[in-house]
């Protein structure tokens, strides 16, 4: 009696086992690892609508993307992630050996200029290089692009960050050169440059988030910034405008990619496929202040219609090949004045 209770006891086992083992590979089936360096808004908006849609959970590890960039790679014989989901195009061109090539079931809905063309990196936001102005304090001063900053009522009153250490005061350095001069290497755009940085009077800030809080906060007049925290500036009433530049604004994409070797790879896809869903990119562009690149996306009225801006596009191959020698223009200048 006992060695038959032993063996029953044993299959009893066997069979929990096995069953244990069926929901566990049953949920890893329906999980997706996500590394991000996008803001809390983002995630907290799309990454519960992405769960509620498809049943899968998502395990978030939030850093900025050089560090995320570094992890990928190290972890490239087996991997942990299955998506990067942020970073600008720009820098994570530069590793296309560490992910995927997939092009979403949406590409075609994308606007032209920002698809997938590369075959690994699909462009789902873009942000603008943009002026913020305060209008309980900028007074009469006209401000309507980066000539009018050159204006010496603004000496001193112009809030910008470090192309050095701020990647958005780099792109506004790119997007003045291109706009002022025509490309990256023409006298006139660096005289502009240099003459700009006399205006700033020696007041730079400490990080590219002091720029727009200053403006809103009405410690300066005006200040050189991005697109996505002004428009929530805009949205939640505070007294700022956005203008952008009369003589052009670049806007800068932001992609989603598949990590190559990614464990939960038809989930991965999925993923990319919502994220440049009508529902998802709606959502970036009413509930958000992220520029959505969904040719039909939907925007609040905190967001202005791409076709009423100057849009300038920026030689994204020479910029990333020749941004040391940008800067160390740029040190000469700062220096110098």
């Amino acid at each position: 009696m006992k060695k038959l209770l032993s063996s029953f006891l044993a299959i009893v086992l066997v069979l929990s086992l096995v069953a244990c083992s069926g929901n566990s590979k049953q949920e890893d089936e329906k999980k997706l690892v996500v590394y991000s360096p996008n803001s809390e808004d983002m995630i907290n908006v799309l990454i519960p609508m992405f769960e509620k849609e498809t049943g899968i959970k998502v395990e978030l590890v939030s850093a900025g993307t050089g560090e995320l960039l570094k992890r990928i790679e190290s972890e490239a014989d087996n991997p942990y992630a299955d998506v990067l989901f942020g970073g600008s195009k720009a820098t994570v061109l530069g590793y296309p050996d560490l992910f995927q090539k997939y092009v979403s079931t949406n590409n075609d809905a994308m606007l032209e200029g920002h698809k997938n063309v590369e075959g690994f990196l699909t462009p789902y936001v873009a942000d603008g290089s943009v002026i913020l102005v305060n209008t309980d304090i900028i007074g009469d001063i006209k401000v309507e692009g980066y000539e009018d900053l050159l204006n010496p009522a603004l000496k001193g009153k112009i809030a910008a960050a470090d192309p050095i250490s701020s990647s958005s005061a780099f792109a506004q350095l790119t997007n003045q050169l291109l706009a002022m001069g025509g490309d990256y290497e023409s006298e006139k755009g660096w005289k502009y440059v240099e003459e700009l940085v006399k205006n700033l009077d020696g007041k730079v800030a400490s990080s590219s988030g002091n720029v727009h809080k200053s403006v809103a906060d009405g410690e300066y007049p005006v200040g050189l910034t991005y697109e996505d925290p002004s428009a929530a500036y805009v949205r939640d009433g505070a007294p700022v405008k956005i203008v952008y530049p009369k003589e052009g604004t670049v806007y800068l994409d932001a992609g989603v990619e598949i990590i190559k070797g990614a464990k939960h790879m038809e989930n991965a896809k999925k993923f990319v496929d919502f994220v440049t869903s009508k529902e998802a990119q709606d959502s970036l562009g009413t509930q958000l202040t992220n520029r959505p690149l969904r040719a039909d996306a939907k925007l609040g009225d905190h967001m202005t219609p791409l076709d009423q801006i100057n849009i300038i596009k920026e030689d994204e191959e020479y910029v990333k090949n020749n941004r040391d020698k940008i800067i160390e223009k740029y040190k000469e200048i700062f220096t110098s004045v």
